[in-house]
Parts: structure tokens; C-alpha cells; sequence
């Protein structure tokens, strides 16, 4: 159902104004509305409503040349420059698959989106956003000094939504999904697990048992998914940075997900955040907001394939760190990185 809000547009804009040194996410939560619907109140004030049918927008995204891609979730956001190159369409799941923009996209998420342009000290910055039904961020595209500005008009006006209403209704969030295991299944979890031979069956697997990720971890035991204290992971980026194991870093939400591949050289903490700020990746994570990871080993025709995941509170997944299996001595190196990890890192529930 549509979620009414108490404030008008005009409202909205003088608390942004009034309060423009916030985020526009965490003004958005202080005024108890979506942070899309934020951004709807400016239509016509720098903001223009556009179609979020994807097979248009990325045929845009790839004229724009280079860009920053962003993608988040409440606990972490990822951030990678490069070019929307090789964008493979899809009903139920598209791909964007090249050296440094590597996403998946899930099309029904995609609901609303905007063309930004916000005046800033140092000029105007361009963006086109995407919302889910809710109004929460899908996926962010942000100009940079070399993009292609002088492309930037001409791809407005042509994926211009006929909708410029500055009220924008949104629906109600859907709750994050709890972890949903069934114990008196686990031999059978087990068995099932033993037979993958790709990581993408895993998701399969728990659906025909009626389970989710978390739920399947939580009852699988070691081998397959062996729990670790939730400090691992900033002790994992620091030791991946100081021994240049590469890492691939996967972050999402229910309609897009981010993929850096590579590895990571500047760690910097700051209060709760622990971040990545390397030359064309940015990662920016809340240590608070992990509350349990797990290190799960999937088989594969390659071998094995061991992950770090991470979960917040709510049961929502965080984060995922895998090895880059492209040589052997990046796949040695990483699974060295997790033997060490694991063996300082293992919390076994009483």
C-alpha cells in the first residue's frame, strides 16, 4: 500500500535548506520520509523525474563515459569508477560485467528515478538516482570532471518521465527476512551441500528446503559454515591491504548488487566506519552493525570457494569477501588469509 506523508514538498525543501550540511539519507530519516520522496520534492528545482526501465537508463549510462557507480545497503556503501561497458539486459536479473563496474541488477526494484543536479561550492554535480518502491536508494550515478557532460541535457530530455509531480508516493518498506533454518533438516542441508558444484546453486539449494542464508548457516555447522567474531572483518581488510591478497568484495541491496575485484591498499578508520579509499574504490563500512559472520566453504568445479560474510542484527547480509581464484597463487593467498583468520577469529556458540 501507498505510505501518505504529513509534509508538503515545500516542507521538505525548507528542512533541506534549513539543514543542508545532512546527508540527504539521514534527513530524510529525521523528517520520516523516504529519501527518495526528499528528492521528489525538488522536481523542477534541479531535479527531473526519469524512466527507471534499465535497457534505457544504462545505453545512457554507458554515454556518459566515466562515472562513479554506487551501491548500499543501511550498513555499507561501495563506490567504483569506471565505465558502464557490456551491459547484458534481463527480465528477472541484468549484468554489468567489465574490468571496473561490475554489478547485478534485479529490474522489478527498480521503481523510481531522478536526474540530480545539486549546486555546490565547487560547481554543479550531476547524479541519476534510483529508488525502490519504498523509496530507498538502488543505485546511485555520479558525474565526474571527466565524464561526458555535453551529453548530459540531450540524456535528460530523453528518458524524461511524463510524471514531474513533486509528491511522490511510495510503499511501505518491506522487513528485512530473518533467518529461516529448520534443524530437523540439516543432515539433508548437508548432503545437498556436498553435491554444489557452483556457488549460484547455494540460493536453489535453500529455497527448495525452505530456508535462507542465514538461516542455512546457522545450522550447517563446520565444514560448511563456521562462525567467527564479527572483528574479523576490519582485521581482514587491514591484513588483505598489508599482504596484497585481492579480495572480491560484494555489496548490495534487494535490487543491485556491487562487485569490487581487486585489492585494497588504504584502510582508514573513523568511529564506527572502517573504510577502503583507494584510487577508483571507495568502501564504506559500519563495524557496529555486524553482529555475525561466518566463513562458508562451497564447492565448485574450480575447487572449493570459501567466503567471509557478514550479517547485521536484523539478519540482513552486510558484506561478502571472497578470494580471487584468477591464479594460484591470488586463490593460496587468500585461503592462507582465511586459515589465519579463522584460527584467531572462531566463536563457537555455547
Amino acid at each position: 500500500m501507498a505510505v501518505a506523508i504529513a509534509l508538503s514538498p515545500r516542507d521538505i525543501r525548507e528542512a533541506k535548506t534549513e539543514q543542508h550540511r545532512l546527508r540527504e539519507r539521514d534527513l530524510a530519516d529525521k523528517l520520516g520520509i523516504s529519501e527518495a520522496q526528499l528528492v521528489a520534492a525538488h522536481i523542477g528545482l534541479g531535479v527531473t523525474r526519469i524512466t527507471a526501465d534499465l535497457d534505457p537508463l544504462f545505453a545512457a549510462f554507458e554515454r556518459l563515459g566515466e562515472v562513479m557507480a554506487l551501491t548500499r545497503n543501511p550498513s555499507c556503501v561501495i563506490e567504483k569508477v569506471g565505465k558502464y561497458e557490456n551491459y547484458s539486459p534481463g527480465a528477472h536479473a541484468a549484468l554489468v560485467v567489465n574490468e571496473n563496474i561490475d554489478l547485478r541488477m534485479f529490474p522489478r526494484i527498480w521503481v523510481h528515478a531522478f536526474a540530480v543536479e545539486k549546486n555546490t561550492n565547487s560547481g554543479i554535480r550531476r547524479s541519476i538516482q534510483v529508488f525502490d518502491g519504498a523509496g530507498d536508494a538502488v543505485h546511485k550515478v555520479h558525474l565526474r570532471d571527466g565524464s561526458n557532460l555535453e551529453a548530459w541535457d540531450a540524456i535528460v530530455e530523453e528518458l524524461r518521465h511524463e510524471d514531474q509531480s513533486d509528491i511522490l508516493a511510495v510503499k511501505d518498506r518491506e522487513p528485512v527476512e530473518s533467518a529461516e533454518g529448520d534443524v530437523d533438516k540439516a543432515d539433508r542441508l548437508r548432503d545437498e551441500w556436498d553435491k554444489l558444484t557452483d556457488t549460484h546453486q547455494f540460493m536453489q539449494l535453500t529455497r527448495k528446503l525452505k530456508m535462507n542464508r542465514l538461516g542455512a548457516y546457522r545450522i550447517a555447522g563446520a565444514p560448511y559454515a563456521r562462525k567467527l567474531a564479527p572483528k574479523v572483518v576490519e582485521t581482514l581488510l587491514h591484513r588483505a591491504a598489508a599482504t596484497s591478497v585481492p579480495l572480491m568484495i560484494f555489496v548490495g541491496n534487494r535490487g543491485c548488487i556491487e562487485i569490487h575485484t581487486g585489492p585494497v591498499q588504504r584502510i582508514v578508520e573513523m568511529g564506527p566506519w572502517i573504510n577502503v579509499l583507494d584510487p577508483g574504490h571507495d568502501l564504506h563500512l559500519r563495524k557496529d552493525h555486524i553482529a555475525e559472520v561466518y566463513v562458508v566453504t562451497k564447492n565448485t568445479r574450480r575447487g572449493p570457494a570459501i567466503s567471509i560474510e557478514a550479517f547485521g542484527a536484523d539478519g540482513a547480509l552486510i558484506a561478502q569477501f571472497f578470494g580471487v581464484l584468477r591464479s594460484e597463487d591470488a586463490a593460496a593467498g587468500w585461503n592462507a588469509l582465511v586459515t589465519e583468520l579463522e584460527a584467531e577469529f572462531s566463536e563457537i556458540d555455547a
